[in-house]
Order: structure tokens, then C-alpha cells, then sequence
């Protein structure tokens, strides 16, 4: 393909892709892309950090927050179109640490706690194939009515209660919705977005603020910056957690950012187009120390 070889290697089920990522550098590869979704993406992310191989991706997924954020287009014929264009970034990664886990696990877009990963976790597969994206706001409104668990949120010193805590690295959730509004890949910090409250009428009024904007403003929702956050799940009770859109296990977890962690190609206009700042630091809720 335009002078260059290229040898597809398919997954054999999950948790196939960090091998085969990893073999694939062992053998010399000097370029890996990646056709699937945020993941898939995943996996090949935990076979490739601090290698010096980069990544190239080629939507193909539910989900694509990534080809979303970088503005690549959400189809692999214009993905592919565009890497012509991109141009090689390093940037860091995420850590997630918990005791549920064998392994800590990196990633590239987020870490959620509470609500959205429990949604995750209830999730029917047969379901998500069915109706993609649309089946996570069949599995939240599935949450309306009911009482929501509460845990500790832990950064910069502060302590926080929450019943959903986002670290992202990226504005995008979900492909469609902005809630963590100054962020970039290119920064080495997670913006942490807080949800406080056990009533889950409340995130209707939540989500709303998201869809046009507010939500930086609003009572009940902390945003900040930070390097390191850990999460802490009452006695007797579950917090599941996800990554990237995939299920990741329970808390208590530490999550962390990790420097100079990844090679990502990016479209050269990339690193000119910034999210827009908020005046200031949204401390809309009371932090306990």
C-alpha cells in the first residue's frame, strides 16, 4: 500500500490485542493501526505504552471518542484518508491501579467511576450489538428512580463524595457529549469531573447541563485539574469502574497519569486546536479535608 507493507493481523477475542501488539514490535514493526473501536484501541494501548512504535487508528467500533477528538472522521476510509496528513506526537497515558485487578491498566481517553461504569457493567452485550451507542441511554434511563451509591473521591488534597467521578483526557464522552470541557491529549493532567448526589433525578438535570454546556456552572458538579486520584467504595458496597468504555473492576482504585507514555499519530492541525478554557476551576461542590 503506497510503498509501504502491511500485514493485517484479526483479534481472537478480548484481550487478544495487546499480545498481538506486542509481538508486532518485537518483530520490528515500525507502524501499528488499529480498525476497531476505543477498546480495541485499549487493549493495543496496554501492548504498546513506553514503546516508541507509533499509533495510527481506524474507527471501526460502538464507540469512537478518540477519532471523535482528534477529528479524524468516524469512518475508516476517511481515517484513513487523513493519516497522510498526521504527524507523530508523544503524549502521556493513564494508569488505572486497583485491587481487583491483576494488572494495572493503561489508557488513552478516561477512567469512570460509579455511574457510568455500573451502567457498563449491567449492560447487555446483546443489547449493545443491537443498538450501539443508543444502548448505554437505554441502560441510564434504566437508572431513573432508583437510589445511587455514593464514594470518596481523593485529589489534590482534597476529599470529595460522589456518585459518578470522570478522569478524562479528552472533552468527548460517548462521541456526542463534551463534559470535560478544557482538556487535551496533549496535556500531561486529567481533567476530573465530579457528580455528587445518591438521587438519580438528579443527573437527568446533570446530563441536561452537559448537552448545552452549563455543566461547569452547576450546583452538585466539581471540575479541577489533577495527576492522581484515588477512589474509595463505602463497606458493603460496589463501585465498578470502567476504561475507556470498557469494564475495568471495583474500587478502591488510584488512578494516575503517566508521562511520555505513547506515540500517537495525530492530524498535524491537532496540536493548534485547543479546547476552549473556562474562566475559572468549577468548585460547585464542599470538599471535605
Amino acid at each position: 500500500m503506497r510503498g509501504h507493507a502491511v500485514k493485517p493481523v484479526s483479534t481472537n477475542g478480548p484481550g487478544s490485542a495487546a499480545g498481538i501488539a506486542r509481538k508486532a514490535i518485537d518483530d520490528g514493526a515500525d507502524l501499528i493501526l488499529v480498525a476497531g473501536g476505543d477498546g480495541t484501541i485499549n487493549e493495543v494501548v496496554n501492548g504498546m505504552a513506553h514503546s516508541h512504535v507509533p499509533l495510527g487508528i481506524l474507527p471501526a467500533g460502538t464507540a469512537n471518542v478518540l477519532a471523535n477528538e482528534l477529528g479524524i472522521g468516524t469512518t475508516m476510509g476517511r481515517a484513513a484518508h487523513a493519516l497522510g496528513d498526521c504527524v507523530k506526537e508523544r503524549i502521556a497515558l493513564g494508569l488505572l491501579t486497583a485491587e481487583s485487578i491483576a494488572t494495572p491498566r493503561h489508557f488513552l481517553l478516561m477512567t469512570g467511576a460509579g455511574l457510568d461504569a455500573d451502567i457498563i457493567y449491567h449492560l447487555s452485550p446483546r443489547l449493545k450489538n443491537a443498538l450501539g451507542k443508543i444502548a448505554y441511554w437505554v441502560g441510564g434511563f434504566r437508572k431513573v428512580g432508583s437510589r445511587l451509591t455514593e464514594f470518596t473521591a481523593r485529589a489534590e488534597g482534597m476529599e470529595f463524595t460522589a456518585s459518578f467521578a470522570l478522569a478524562s483526557r479528552v472533552r468527548n464522552y460517548g462521541g456526542d457529549l463534551e463534559i470535560a470541557p478544557t482538556i487535551s491529549l496533549l496535556d500531561d493532567e486529567f481533567e476530573l469531573v465530579l457528580f455528587e448526589g445518591s438521587n438519580s433525578f438528579t443527573f437527568l438535570w446533570y446530563m441536561l447541563g452537559v448537552v448545552v454546556r452549563k455543566h461547569p456552572s452547576m450546583r452538585g458538579i466539581t471540575i479541577l485539574r489533577t495527576r492522581k486520584i484515588s477512589f474509595d467504595a463505602p463497606a458493603n458496597t460496589k463501585i465498578h469502574l470502567q476504561v475507556d468504555g470498557e469494564y475495568a473492576g471495583l474500587a478502591p482504585a488510584t488512578v494516575e497519569i503517566v508521562p511520555n507514555a505513547l506515540t500517537l499519530l495525530v492530524p498535524s492541525h491537532f496540536r493548534r486546536r485547543r479546547p476552549a478554557s473556562v474562566d475559572e476551576t468549577a468548585w460547585t461542590t464542599s470538599p471535605t479535608r
